[in-house]
């Protein structure tokens, strides 16, 4: 079974709304959805962080789109397909404590760090889309044992549409 700890940016491009992301990474974005809705497991943390952030960019009703169903799935919080974890926080620093205390990692993005940390506390890989701060950081992610996994590819040049 998959387990996954998911980026936003993928159930955005597989909904297709303000994305510039190309056909086929639309695609292959609405392919890894349907499998993980089917079968598989969407890694959250228990104080909802990741939750909020998905509450952000996706719609409730589960509709229109392949990301939105993914979303509903996650509101519906159904026991066979999320697995929520703790994810404590330091009270001096309001850091997750699973994120990599590397100074490689020093600038990655603060919005991303509770991916990082819940794949890292899950040992299950990130599902990315079109976000450059994975490919970017990958060396010293893997170095700290976090996996990711670019639905689109790892070809920045295939994650947009032609202009």
């Amino acid at each position: 079974m998959m387990r996954r700890v998911v980026d936003t940016n993928v159930p955005i491009v597989a909904n297709g709304r303000n994305t510039t992301a190309s056909i086929d990474c639309r695609l292959a974005a609405v392919e890894f959805l349907h499998s993980l809705i089917e079968d598989g497991q969407t890694v959250l943390d228990l104080g909802g962080q990741i939750q909020a952030e998905y509450h952000t960019y996706l719609y409730p009703s589960g509709e229109p789109g392949v990301g939105d169903l993914f979303y509903l799935m996650v509101l519906n919080s159904a026991p066979k397909s999320i697995v929520r974890i703790d994810l404590p926080i330091d009270p001096l620093t309001s850091e997750f404590l699973d994120f990599p205390d590397d100074p490689e990692l020093g600038d990655f993005d603060p919005s991303d760090r509770k991916f990082v940390a819940a794949a890292r506390k899950a040992n299950v890989p990130i599902a990315n889309a079109i976000d450059s701060d994975w490919l970017d950081y990958i060396l010293p992610l893997n170095e700290n044992g976090i996996a990711v996994e670019f639905i689109c590819g790892c070809d920045q040049t295939k994650w947009n549409m032609e202009a």
